[in-house]
């Protein structure tokens, strides 16, 4: 398998595209006056304690204040000889007005604040580095018991021999480094945990403390794996600042690193353009003709599977099997591309033979596994739903480009224009028992007016009759299709 990474640097936003063998996977988006906070730490005030939910909301600066649970403030397990551990009380840990330090954990999402924990963390290339934490761990996703063996060693030894104070998990694209990388990274992230002490002492409350590094250089330390061929980058300014990057912590990825100067852009050239337009759709083609349906909501995001006009060469329960399977690969890759998170539900087609969703979900969960997001998956269920949560810490990719419709509100529905009609008719009726006037106007839009004038034209007639008065209409071009005022004259 080849990757890429394409960088596109523009004075209002960077955007970054992971490309696998030629098709679009992921694409993150930063824009300049609207950076994501994930990752940030900051100094903070406790504004509220809530007893009743364990949390407490903390002012940090941001516009709305952020929250946290009191899970995010003990360093302790989450169960305790297989029961579920039980929380101290959040009165014991947090009081108002008391000072915090804190990490953004979620970003603020619609009309939710910054989710943040007090357990902080710092990462690099191969670590996460834990200061409040002994915990040494190792990433999931390395599955050979020997390396994770291998690694966890090596780091205990690396922080016994320089006497570090704080725990480790190392990354996925850790596996396979050796003791030299690793003990470059914890000299890192040590310099940088000391640098972030010193700024924090006598910081102002509530204030910034560190920042994340930007799209571009974050690229390189969490979207870089074993299999990447090549980074583009279409500026020359980032393209130094990428390589400078590269040779002071990532050496070997010094040499990937290209500065594209092609005359068609570099996002058109990989038609990642026209892969930001389709992802914004609720529907996505399938090879065989079948489709899929994404609708996000904020509750949840739902993806149905349906068959189109596939019709398979042998019979029905071939041609759902086949629709599935192509369908879980496309699912994963449109999770990816489009950021969702959250509580997902898939609804494959019903399959009668249980070895077929044996395969749609193997499928599902070996498409899964290119996945940078922690994602979850059940069984089917009796409705024969697939149900998964996938890590959600920053907006989709259609709430950081779009925003709700302003005729529909969000709802993607409109009341139609015989609706609409027959509500001026109900208003008129309404107006012409309260008030003695000689006639109505009826101002409303080019479609309803049409339709008064036409469709209903006989309706009209007959209320004109039934109130004794006259009815006219004029098109207001600014009204939208549900707007409308009847005006006595």
């Amino acid at each position: 398998m080849s990757e890429e990474i394409l960088v596109n640097v523009s004075p209002v936003e960077t955007r970054v595209a992971v490309v696998e063998n030629g098709i679009v996977q992921e694409l993150h988006i930063e824009r300049t006056h609207n950076k994501g906070y994930v990752g940030n730490i900051y100094k903070g005030k406790v504004v509220r304690v809530l007893p009743g939910m364990q949390a407490a909301f903390v002012e940090i600066g941001l516009a709305r204040t952020a929250f946290i649970h009191a899970a995010d403030i003990a360093d302790m397990p989450l169960e305790v000889e297989g029961r579920r551990a039980e929380l101290p009380d959040i009165r014991t840990l947090l009081r108002e007005g008391q000072s915090l330090l804190v990490q953004v954990s979620k970003d603020p999402i619609g009309s939710k604040g910054a989710r943040l924990t007090a357990n902080l963390s710092l990462s690099s290339r191969y670590l996460v580095f834990l200061p409040h934490s002994a915990h040494i761990g190792v990433s999931i996703r390395i599955e050979d018991e020997e390396e994770r063996e291998r690694l966890r060693t090596l780091v205990a030894t690396l922080v016994a021999e320089q006497g570090v104070s704080g725990g480790f998990i190392l990354r996925t694209v850790a596996e396979g480094v050796d003791a030299e990388a690793l003990a470059s990274d914890i000299a890192f992230l040590q310099k940088l945990w000391s640098d972030f002490k010193g700024a924090s002492a006598g910081a102002a409350v509530p204030s910034v403390i560190h920042t994340d590094m930007p799209l571009s250089l974050r690229a390189l330390r969490d979207l870089a794996r074993a299999s990447l061929e090549k980074i583009r980058v279409d500026s020359r300014q980032s393209w130094q600042q990428m390589r400078s990057f590269a040779e002071s912590y990532y050496p070997q990825l010094t040499d990937l690193i290209e500065c594209y100067q092609g005359e068609r852009p570099l996002l058109d050239l990989y038609g990642v353009e026209d892969e930001i337009s389709r992802a914004l759709d609720t529907r996505v083609p399938l090879k065989s003709n079948g489709y899929l349906i994404i609708e996000q909501t904020e509750a949840m995001t739902t993806v149905d599977v349906n068959t189109g006009a596939f019709v398979g060469r042998r019979n029905l329960e071939e041609t759902i099997f086949k629709t599935n399977m192509e369908a879980a690969t496309a699912i994963v890759r449109q999770l990816r591309l489009r950021n969702l998170g959250g509580i997902i539900i898939l609804d494959f087609i019903d399959m009668e033979d249980p070895e077929h969703e044996r395969q749609v979900l193997r499928t599902l969960e070996k498409a899964l596994e290119k996945d940078h997001a922690k994602t979850s998956i059940t069984g089917v269920s009796e409705l024969g739903l697939v149900e998964m949560t996938r890590k959600r810490t920053r907006e989709s990719l259609g709430q950081m480009l779009c925003e709700p419709c302003p005729l529909c509100s969000g709802s993607g529905q409109i009341k139609s224009p015989q609706t609409v009609c027959y509500e001026i008719f109900r208003e008129i009726l309404r107006e012409a028992r309260a008030y003695e006037n000689t006639k109505f106007l009826v101002l409303a839009s080019q479609v309803v007016v049409d339709r008064l004038l036409d469709e209903d034209a006989a309706y009209v007639a007959d209320l004109e009759a039934f109130i004794g008065r006259t009815v006219e209409f004029q098109v207001e071009s600014l009204f939208t299709q549900e707007q409308y005022d009847v005006v006595l004259v």
